[in-house]
């Protein structure tokens, strides 16, 4: 049942496809081969139709008659570039004079039976008996191909086997010139080295980093799939999905079978990479036009486009296509000879005929089947460029070139040939066509326009390409638009030169495409990536405390260094201003501010105490010690000012000394007055011991005692490790605060236990002697100002270690403060309060018992 459905099918398609010219029985008796005689013949296989070769589907046996699907114009550009070489060789006087080339065209049909035909033509003369050359004058010495040779597996060893020369003008193979298995090859593409560098090179330049990749199969395409996707490995793009297609043109069969090339899994890419071999249909265009995928961008090496057969289509899937082409100048005159080729002026071109016929509504005639009834003045120039383009294309302009090597090397061989013996008029060619290959692999010439060619792989120059936009309009015109060039030789960063203004993107593409698995990470955030999945698919993660990344799709991020902290968008490393508890600030105002009034406020006191001195509530508990206390008060007010302001060595290493000394000083100087009370409410026979040490003052040696062992503890930690400047970066964000460093921490603590034991001590003995009578006694006093003197230092230590930076100075200033007024208020201020406002008070008659002398 499915087997009459096809054959239905293909009947309905058959008008659509296939040119038959059932009615023209004219171009029936037209032959498919184009032959000028010359001295020398030039052969050429060129595809200009594809003959279909239906044997086993609908019963069709082979047969001459003429079943073509035209191609595109492109390929009959190639033929005419070939027509115009020869021509132009013919004029020149310099090149092979005295000598005409003819020429010798074959269609190069996907047949076997019909490529082994042609192929025999041309060695031969003849296609009935094999290997009998019935050439009596002129002979074919190379023939120019289309396909390379390991795509050509008939043509290829019959060739071979003669040793004949075979000049390929596809695109250039390495792989053909490494094996050695093809000696009768020559190549006349330039090296493609660089095709794989100048495609990730616009990737790079537009960021697509997601893309897909459609090779065509062979050891051309394997090889450039390996190097496309080495590039793109090494400059971070991905490869989205790869699809190997096949290079056999499209059969009938293809409007039945479903072409899956573009795929679900191929949707995620709106940029492809074609890698065509050939200039035929095959399997991606018809798959492509057959879809109408019109938003994606596709890159590709080639100027192919489906074959549409001159309909217009508003929705080419192909517009906006950018190609890669090999960089060449025009050729001066091809334009001119496009324009007049006409088949009244090449009769026997059948192809001339039939492009005539077809374009220009000519009509054969019934008596000698010539053309009639044509467009008057027609010219291929006046076509649009969907049906002609005069611009030469690659292949167009490797053809010119290998039809010019070719001359230059038998122009070579006969030069040799007359140096050795002169010619005799009778036989002008008296060589094989084998002898021509040491001089096409050592030819080499600048052409018409100045570029170098030759046919020889290793001296072969690296090309350049021009970037191509291909336009198609409503009306179906297909311009050819150049966006600007890759050059491999040109610096780092200068190799690649497109203006984006001229790029028309695909139907429904309004502004530059995008092609990414991935959207970009911006500034502060760092690429994560999906585990199993390719390296452009990742999530973006912030970057961590005082880290930045400051480019897009970075993979890590960089910690600020110690001086620098990250923006708040960590996207930049800003330069931390220094910072220190200044005097211009607020905090540092509020505590010198207290500093120097608490300072005076106890130099007002001793005032007052120097004043009335010789009041009892002064003279009690010894008034040397109360000056002293005051005075020593008065420095540790004064020393908290070290700790305010740029720090320097010097204050350094007085902030922690003096405080350690001066408080030690006031601290035994309490402990002094507390063991004073003690001895003088304690001791009461007059001839004890105890006495004696009131009396001698031994109260007061405390003080020097206590103090020099605070200042040996001092020398040493000043002797070993001293205090010194310091920075602290990680304390306050976007500050270096300056500081202190203490250096030695055991010194610093040894320093502090030592004050807080003395202290300790002090606050036992004053304990001890509380519930002593307390008229002018200030044992409660005492008391008091060392329980709160203990509770600032024991308050202030977990205080002092939870802080950082400045607010660590801070608490240590407001520590000192805090200590010493404590100490002033709770022991001074009582005092005052009568001095100043019970005066009563302060007399002898409110004494209720004596004290001693000195008291």
């Amino acid at each position: 049942m499915m087997l009459p459905l096809i054959v239905i099918f293909l009947l309905l398609q058959l008008p659509a496809l296939v040119c038959t010219f059932d009615n023209e029985a004219c171009l029936h008796r037209r032959s498919t081969s184009v032959h000028k005689d010359g001295d020398v013949i030039i052969g050429c296989f060129l595809s200009i139709y594809f003959y279909m070769y239906y044997t086993g589907i609908l019963d069709m046996k082979p047969t001459r008659e003429f079943y073509f699907i035209p191609l595109t114009p492109n390929n009959y550009q190639n033929y005419l570039a070939f027509i115009f070489a020869i021509e132009q060789i013919n004029r020149n006087p310099h090149l092979l004079p005295n000598i005409t080339l003819g020429y010798e065209f074959h269609n190069f049909i996907y047949s076997h039976w019909r490529i082994l035909e042609n192929s025999l033509i041309l060695l031969t003369g003849q296609h009935t008996i094999p290997n009998y050359t019935c050439r009596r004058e002129s002979q074919c010495v190379a023939v120019l191909t289309e396909m390379p040779w390991g795509t050509s597996a008939q043509i290829g060893p019959l060739l071979e086997l003669y040793r004949f020369p075979q000049v390929t003008f596809g695109s250039f193979d390495p792989t053909l010139m490494d094996t050695g298995q093809c000696p009768s090859l020559h190549q006349m593409a330039p090296k493609d080295t660089f095709l794989a560098l100048a495609m990730v090179s616009l990737m790079l330049h537009f960021r697509w980093t997601w893309v897909g990749l459609l090779i065509t199969e062979g050891q051309k395409g394997l090889q450039f799939l390996s190097d496309v996707r080495a590039e793109m490995d090494r400059n971070g793009i991905c490869v989205a999905f790869v699809k190997m297609v096949s290079t056999v043109g499209v059969s009938y069969l293809s409007a039945v079978k479903k072409h899956e090339i573009l795929t679900t899994d191929t949707s995620s890419a709106n940029v492809v990479v074609i890698y065509y071999d050939t200039d035929s249909s095959n399997e991606v265009n018809y798959n492509i036009v057959q879809s109408l995928v019109t938003w994606k961008i596709w890159v590709t090496n080639s100027q192919w486009h489906a074959d549409l057969s001159g309909r217009d289509f508003i929705l080419d899937p192909f517009h906006g296509t950018l190609v890669f082409s090999h960089y060449h100048e025009e050729i001066a005159g091809f334009k001119t000879f496009v324009q007049e080729a006409t088949p009244f002026k090449y009769p026997e071109d059948t192809y001339l005929v039939m492009y005539w016929y077809k374009n220009f509504d000519c009509s054969f005639s019934k008596s000698d089947c010539a053309l009639k009834n044509c467009t008057p003045n027609a010219s291929m120039a006046w076509l649009p460029p969907n049906r002609f383009d005069t611009d030469m294309n690659d292949r167009s302009y490797n053809i010119y070139s290998a039809v010019y090597a070719v001359a230059h090397a038998l122009h070579a061989m006969l030069l040799e040939e007359v140096q050795r013996q002169p010619l005799r008029n009778t036989q002008v060619m008296t060589f094989q066509p084998w002898q021509l290959h040491p001089f096409l692999k050592i030819v080499q010439f600048n052409n018409c326009i100045g570029d170098k060619a030759n046919l020889d792989f290793r001296r072969k120059m690296d090309s350049n390409y021009d970037i191509l936009n291909l336009w198609n309009f409503p009306d179906g015109l297909r311009l050819t638009v150049k966006l600007g060039t890759f050059s491999s030789h040109a610096p780092h960063g200068q190799k690649l030169i497109l203006s984006e203004n001229n790029i028309d993107w695909a139907i429904g593409v309004t502004e530059t495409p995008r092609s990414v698995c991935s959207d970009s990470c911006n500034p502060g955030f760092r690429k994560s990536p999906h585990e199993g999945k390719a390296a452009c698919c990742f999530d973006c993660t912030p970057c961590a405390d005082n880290e930045i990344t400051n480019d897009t799709d970075m993979e890590q991020c960089v910690k600020c260094p110690h001086h620098q902290y990250a923006s708040t968008q960590r996207n930049a490393c800003l330069q931390k201003a220094v910072n220190f508890l200044a005097y211009d600030g607020p905090l540092g105002k509020a505590l010198a501010g207290t500093a120097l009034s608490l300072s005076v406020l106890t130099a007002a006191v001793l005032g007052l105490f120097v004043k009335h001195r010789d009041t009892p509530i002064v003279k009690a508990n010894n008034r040397a010690l109360s000056y002293t206390l005051l005075i020593s008060l008065t420095c540790c007010f004064l020393c908290s000012l070290l700790f305010i302001g740029h720090p320097n060595t010097a204050s350094c290493i007085l902030q922690h000394t003096t405080f350690g000394v001066v408080f030690t000083v006031a601290i035994s100087t309490v402990l002094a007055k507390t063991i004073t009370v003690v001895l003088a409410f304690k001791v009461t026979a007059p001839s004890r011991r105890m006495r004696k040490l009131l009396v001698s003052g031994a109260p007061n040696f405390i003080i020097p005692i206590c103090s020099l062992i605070q200042l040996t503890l001092c020398g040493v930690w000043m002797g070993t490790n001293p205090p010194y400047i310091d920075t602290d970066a990680h304390s306050d964000h976007g500050y270096i605060i300056i500081v202190c460093n203490k250096g030695s921490l055991t010194a610093f603590y040894c320093v502090l236990g030592y004050l807080g034991s003395l202290a300790l001590v002090s606050f036992t003995v004053a304990f001890l002697a509380r519930k002593l009578p307390d008229t002018f006694n200030e044992a409660k006093f005492l008391t008091f100002s060392m329980l709160l003197f203990c509770s600032v230092w024991v308050t202030f230590l977990p205080v002092y270690h939870s802080s950082k930076g400045k607010a660590m100075v801070a608490m240590e200033v407001f520590a000192i403060l805090a200590s010493s007024a404590g100490l002033l208020g709770c022991i001074f201020v009582p005092k005052c309060y009568i001095i100043l406002l019970r005066p009563e008070r302060n007399s002898v008659t409110e004494i209720s018992y004596k004290t001693g002398p000195g008291y």
